[in-house]
């Protein structure tokens, strides 16, 4: 008996028709602030700096060649068949948790457990690898001054001479963390202004570099052959979902369900325009082969001796990948907090701060994590964490969408997914054939993860989830 009731119970669901009533209680209430705009920014903040400024350089040398802009198209079209799932999504149910929550609530407690589970981890190590991104630039603008900083401080073990740990990107971890400790309408003000100066400067690298284009570079187009653009689509891939973190945002918004919707539309077609021409420009400015993998925009501008707009550059995705760290760490804190509130990880967690609302003890931890992740372990095994858990997140949504659509149509939606059933399995079948391409060491690593949440999930989650006590 006990063990029928388990059963029964790895398939109970949220009622999504009292979901805003039954969830929120005393001190663990998020404050209702961010309008449409400041929701886009997020989203926009998470989409745009680490595909450019971190990976297009690394996937354009080793991975795809000048093809590299062919790798964003196809990421981006899954992304957008997906994008439209999750806009359907949050117009519907404006809470925190995102995928975790819409999978909870439409396909039961223990896939939404595995989505939440996967993006705690996955979140956190994008956080890590932006953060080492950035620390690229750094080193690139250290190099510039003449400065001559102790190599333990540096890069991972491993990464260099003498290097001890990334002291810069694990400090960087940590400062996010503590801005969104301030409160989310605070921590928003700093996200939109500096996506503002991110998106000047990814003008100025557009607008200038299309002038210094050398036709000769895009031959051949395909060095590594047509799959190497695909397998640089599976690695880039979280650089064009900014928008699934920036959902975990709703409960967070004034209006949700109007401004939710147009806010995940919004950021990714603008973000993969400005992703498409600045990888045109970059593969045009220089040869794949000596593109440097850390900091190519930079270097690409001083190779054609504009050495203080490779200056500008460097600052600017130092200040504009900021964003993407945020956008991510918001993402991670705000799934936590969800799990928690509701039963499935423990109470403690989902406490929040009484005059700022937002989820202090878990930013703090994730912080530190990061921090963790970023100091000690070198970029390309830090990004191995990352991308098999958003794809099934993905296949997860446009799964659960229809699933929803043809059960439950009568509800009310703000936004209704065009296409039905053809764009979500456009979605599904891009994620799954995107996870056909990733290394067998994320694999592992994810069914390492997948192992122990099962442990954690049977051992504590599905007896104290709030469902099941009721």
């Amino acid at each position: 008996m006990a063990g029928l009731g388990m059963g029964r119970g790895v398939l109970r669901r949220k009622p999504i028709e009292h979901i805003e009533e039954t969830e929120v209680t005393e001190g663990t209430q998020l404050e209702r602030s961010l309008g449409l705009w400041q929701l886009t920014a997020i989203g926009m903040g998470g989409i745009i700096g680490a595909g450019i400024f971190a990976l297009a350089g690394a996937v354009a040398g080793s991975t795809a060649g000048p093809a590299v802009v062919v790798s964003f198209l196809i990421a981006g079209a899954a992304s957008a068949a997906a994008a439209l799932c999750y806009a359907e999504f949050a117009g519907l149910i404006p809470k925190a948790g995102s995928a975790y929550t819409y999978g909870y609530a439409v396909l039961g407690e223990l896939a939404g457990w595995f989505i939440g589970w996967d993006l705690l981890l996955e979140y956190t190590a994008i956080v890590a690898v932006v953060a080492i991104g950035i620390s690229g630039y750094f080193g690139f603008l250290v190099g510039e001054t003449g400065l001559d900083l102790s190599a333990w401080m540096l890069g991972a073990p491993g990464t260099g001479a003498g290097h001890r740990v990334d002291l810069f990107a694990a400090l960087l971890c940590l400062l996010i963390a503590y801005l969104l400790n301030l409160g989310i309408r605070s921590a928003a003000r700093f996200e939109t202004t500096v996506v503002v100066l991110k998106l000047l400067v990814v003008l100025l690298v557009i607008g200038v570099g299309v002038f210094h284009i050398n036709t000769a570079n895009y031959h051949p187009f395909f060095p590594f052959g047509v799959g190497g653009a695909f397998t640089g689509a599976a690695t880039v891939f979280f650089a064009v979902f900014g928008f699934d973190a920036m959902s975990t945002a709703a409960e967070e918004s004034k209006d949700a369900r109007r401004h939710m919707p147009k806010a995940i539309i919004y950021s990714l077609a603008i973000s993969m325009v400005l992703y498409v021409a600045a990888c045109l420009v970059l593969a045009g400015m220089q040869n794949y082969q000596d593109i440097d993998p850390e900091s190519g925009f930079s270097t690409a501008f001083k190779s054609v001796g504009l050495s203080g707009i490779a200056d500008v550059i460097a600052v600017g995705a130092i200040i504009g990948i900021l964003t993407v760290m945020f956008t991510f760490m918001l993402g991670v804190t705000r799934v936590w907090f969800s799990m928690s509130r509701d039963g499935l990880l423990p109470k403690w967690f989902a406490k929040t701060h009484p005059t700022r609302h937002v989820p202090t003890r878990v930013t703090w931890i994730v912080g530190g994590t990061s921090a963790a992740i970023a100091g000690f372990l070198p970029i390309a095994e830090a990004a191995e964490l990352t991308n098999i858990g958003i794809l099934l997140a993905f296949v997860v949504v446009c799964v659960a969408v229809i699933v929803l659509r043809y059960r439950q149509p009568e509800l009310p939606r703000t936004f209704r997914t065009p296409g039905m059933p053809v764009v979500p399995a456009v979605g599904i079948v891009f994620s799954l054939w995107l996870i056909t391409f990733l290394h067998w060491q994320t694999w592992v690593r994810f069914a390492v993860w997948f192992v122990i949440g099962l442990g954690v999930y049977f051992g504590y989650s599905c007896r104290h989830s709030e469902l099941a006590r009721r």
